[in-house]
């Protein structure tokens, strides 16, 4: 009960910051921009882009510009870590980076809040809680963000539970997921409203037709569209973020900055309004308006180069939304090529199917469809099709960098580990020209030691074995070095190993110790079997 209770009041906070951040950054900076003269529009990214990365590094604590993304690392970290007093920071970095024009959407520091709030309730109150449940409440929370900024719990629920994870979820944050979204959403529309945050989706049900044959046929070529075009986005997502990180603040805002101001005034010219400017709601109203395939295609286009460049400057955002609206726009070019461009069904396909195959999320995908849609079923039918149809061919590709493929459980997920992680670099060594008689006395008597390595002036080159030595006569103890009878022949290891490697190489060397070296064969440490399963931690893990 008091973990339910943790979830439910941290939904109502989340609902609460996230209304501050979303009136801030559309309804006061980016409804300013919109009323500005084309000049403005297209230096406003830049200055947008600036503007966050100076935010970041005073009031953000010089964090990163990642949201979404670091709710995703921490959940898979041992004991995750989202710092709360980096979150206004990127929460007015977020507000100059879209509220200015950048191309990324609000979602990403809504998560990144969430999370964060979450896993500081379980700090403030873990003396309630157990230890187990501060990856539950930042799950509560995330979902919290997303249902909040959506106006769509289900989805939110959905949403954080799918993201860890490119073809599992998180079961057990369920119902404190349900909870911290429904109280999110109900605090949120109670402040905001209940208007639809995509445009097109608030049209009149008129327009809601009913499914034919064509359209299934419709859905599966979205799928297979969405399936290439997410898979291509993902690619040109990581690039644009490899970028971000690997040229200098000057050079990466230089260069995302003034693409974008290029893209804007060239939407300005073939559109008559800079629609690559925002999280992209602008353009799902101005696609489906009748327009012509060129047109649309070359939206699309423009739209893909405007998340990118904005990532490259190290703009503040999230991508659900982009997403969505490239979605929207390859739905409507689908629809208008099969002479369907009279219904909002295919770029509501269009937006289930892309948007699952960019985050790797198709449930999240087709329950926003459903939530945003009033459930109507001819919608939601064709929508599981086109998401399923993008997964199989996106892959494993995702926009997310930290996501895994599935869970594991805790044998698996220890193997995966470092052998950094337990390798023991205090260790006494034998040097090779060493009697067996000292390696007897002083290892095998002395410290009841069995396998010595064997180091000659920091250089590893063997192990000192107690059974390579039980069948040598007394007599020649004195006489033999230990150069003369160690084990050669034995694998050895490398810091950036797994466990899991280090197991393996064990097991066919017959051994349960391994010897760890650098590439020159400079001896670091020993690991040992008993270190990499240790049943007493087993034990703990498991609740055995």
């Amino acid at each position: 009960m008091r973990l339910l209770a943790a979830s439910a009041a941290t939904g109502v906070v989340v609902a609460m910051i996230v209304a501050l951040f979303d009136a801030l950054t559309v309804e006061v900076v980016y409804e300013w921009l919109l009323d500005q003269e084309l000049s403005i529009q297209a230096a406003a990214p830049f200055l947008g882009a600036v503007g966050a990365v100076l935010i970041l590094r005073s009031v953000g604590f010089n964090a990163s510009a990642s949201t979404s993304d670091e709710y995703v690392r921490a959940f898979h970290e041992r004991n995750p870590s989202i710092p709360l007093r980096e979150v206004p920071g990127k929460l007015a970095a977020g507000i100059t980076t879209i509220g200015l024009g950048g191309a990324v959407g609000l979602e990403g520091p809504s998560i990144y809040a969430g999370s964060a709030l979450g896993l500081s309730m379980n700090n403030r109150f873990g003396r309630w809680l157990q230890r187990d449940e501060a990856k539950v409440l930042m799950t509560a929370g995330a979902a919290a963000g997303v249902a909040a900024v959506f106006k769509a719990p289900a989805t939110g629920v959905m949403f954080a539970m799918e993201a860890p994870y490119r073809e599992d979820v998180t079961p057990h944050a369920l119902l404190p997921s349900l909870l911290a979204a429904a109280s999110s959403y109900a605090t949120f529309v109670a402040l905001v409203g209940t208007e639809p945050v995509v445009p097109l989706l608030d049209q009149e049900s008129s327009s809601l037709l009913a499914v034919q044959a064509v359209d299934l046929l419709g859905a599966l070529l979205l799928g297979i569209g969405a399936g290439l075009g997410g898979r291509g986005f993902a690619w040109l997502v990581r690039r644009a973020k490899g970028l971000g990180k690997d040229l200098p603040a000057l050079h990466r805002l230089l260069i995302g900055g003034l693409t974008m101001a290029a893209l804007a005034v060239a939407s300005d010219e073939a559109f008559g309004e800079s629609l690559t400017l925002g999280p992209g709601t602008d353009s799902m109203a101005w696609v489906v308006d009748d327009r012509t395939l060129s047109l649309i295609a070359l939206l699309f286009v423009l739209r893909v180069a405007a998340t990118a460049a904005t990532l490259v400057a190290g703009g503040v955002g999230g991508l659900f939304i982009p997403l969505a609206t490239l979605g929207v726009v390859m739905g409507e070019f689908v629809g208008e090529a099969l002479g369907e461009g009279e219904t909002i069904l295919y770029p509501i396909l269009g937006l289930a199917a892309f948007l699952g195959a960019g985050y790797r999320a198709p449930i999240a995908a087709v329950m926003f469809v459903a939530e945003s849609t009033g459930g109507v079923g001819s919608f939601v039918v064709p929508a599981l099709v086109a998401a399923a149809v993008s997964q199989l061919v996106a892959g494993p590709s995702s926009v997310a960098d930290h996501q895994h493929q599935h869970r594991l459980g805790y044998l698996e997920r220890r193997f995966t580990l470092p052998l950094s992680s337990i390798l023991s670099t205090d260790v006494l060594t034998v040097p090779p020209d060493a009697t067996v008689s000292e390696f007897v006395y002083f290892h095998v008597l002395a410290r009841r030691e069995r396998v010595v390595p064997v180091v000659d002036g920091g250089t590893y080159v063997g192990m000192a074995r107690l059974d390579d030595i039980s069948e040598l006569d007394r007599g020649e103890w004195e006489n033999l070095t230990i150069a003369e009878v160690m084990a050669t022949e034995l694998a050895t290891a490398r810091p950036s190993w797994t466990l899991r490697d280090a197991v393996v190489a064990m097991e066919t060397s017959g051994t349960d110790l391994i010897a760890v070296t650098d590439a020159e064969g400079t001896f670091i440490g020993l690991v040992a079997e008993e270190d990499i399963v240790k049943l007493d931690e087993i034990l703990d893990e498991t609740g055995a």
